[in-house]
């Protein structure tokens, strides 16, 4: 029996990932001391700057509204063993889709304009998702490959359409005309200020954490309630047996690659349309890849996606806070970072295998 398949379900996705976070803070604070600051004042501004007032909340969460956006594409992909790490090209192609929706349809209201916004992501994500699933579904290129490969081919696509086309004349930016007015989503100050609580100005928080969330629920729902869901998981367990049972492989693996693309392309609804309001160069900052750590974290659950989009963002907003106000580098922020994710992916293993002993050990007595 696996080391696995002994640790029962809550520790699984609840004391592992919990461990291998505690592991890399650990770490990080033997590197903080090293360079003569004091990790527990480290710890303390990162809270304090993310977690302290309503702007490090802000930003906090816009963060992590763009983690749990690719976070859910790289888990609904992973449920069926795909690999998608094409979320950074996804995202941009969305981005465009954004921002064609945004700046040729005229919208009488920001409403109407974020529902034709969202569809627009979401296809032009799906889209470019479309093509490395059918190159694994009918031509056996390997998902991995394509995808990493397609994120370059994204950022070069991109950058000709923003020069070439939708830049405005004398401009020497690359980056499309802002989004009329209509076209601007309510932030997250003007909808708390509804109900009367305060909230700052500044962060660019904004409806899309609402969407964000919904997505969560709609991904479970799908995954775990649907016949949909029931086929991508057991294809994902073994494609063998889900061949024998009926289940078409090349099907399930072009629209797993379609929800997956559609989903990381609605990132760019928060950074595109909600934050930068006009499509520029490096619209996704990295999110793409984030989603990679969030996903495995999270062990593909939407839930746990939504939970390491939290700790992401903190990491972020922390790390900002963290570079401003001491004299820690920035790049040792990104060290820690870095640690997280190689704790709660590439040594999965070394952590889980004692906890795996400890309860083996409790059952035998």
């Amino acid at each position: 029996m696996s080391a696995a398949r002994r640790i029962p379900h809550w520790a699984d996705v609840t004391l592992v990932p919990l461990t291998s976070v505690v592991l890399a803070f650990l770490l990080s604070a033997v590197l903080i001391w090293a360079i003569g600051e004091s990790p527990w004042q480290a710890v303390k501004l990162m809270v304090e700057g993310a977690f302290g007032s309503s702007y490090g909340w802000g930003y906090t969460l816009y963060y992590a509204t763009n983690f749990i956006f690719t976070g859910l594409a790289v888990a609904v992909a992973f449920q069926a063993r795909l690999f998608n790490i094409g979320g950074e090209g996804q995202a941009l192609l969305g981005g465009l889709g954004v921002a064609l929706v945004c700046l040729y349809i005229p919208w009488p209201h920001w409403s109407l304009a974020l529902i034709a916004a969202t569809l627009g992501a979401a296809l032009f994500g799906a889209a470019w998702a479309l093509i490395p699933g059918y190159l694994q579904a009918r031509r056996g290129s390997h998902i991995v490959i394509t995808t990493i490969m397609f994120n370059f081919i994204a950022a070069s696509l991109l950058g000709y359409v923003l020069v070439n086309v939708l830049r405005p004349q004398g401009s020497q930016d690359p980056s499309s005309p802002r989004f009329p007015p209509e076209a601007h989503l309510p932030s997250l100050h003007d909808m708390l200020a509804v109900v009367g609580i305060p909230f700052s100005r500044v962060p660019p928080t904004n409806i899309s954490l609402f969407i964000a969330v919904a997505m969560c629920f709609a991904v479970w729902f799908m995954l775990w309630r649907t016949r949909l869901g029931y086929q991508i998981r057991a294809f994902g367990e073994s494609e063998p047996a889900a061949e024998y049972a009926g289940i078409s492989p090349a099907r399930i693996t072009i629209y797993v690659m379609l929800i997956s693309g559609a989903l990381a392309g609605l990132m760019a609804v928060n950074s595109v349309m909600g934050e930068q309001q006009r499509l520029v160069l490096n619209a996704v900052e990295g999110a793409g890849f984030i989603g990679i750590a969030v996903a495995l974290m999270g062990r593909n659950h939407p839930f746990g996606v939504f939970l390491a989009a939290i700790l992401f963002g903190f990491l972020y907003q922390g790390g900002a806070e963290l570079a401003l106000w001491t004299s820690i580098p920035r790049e040792l922020i990104v060290v820690i970072q870095a640690l997280v994710i190689l704790f709660t992916g590439a040594l999965d293993n070394m952590v889980r295998m004692p906890i795996a002993r400890l309860f083996a050990l409790r059952g035998a007595r």
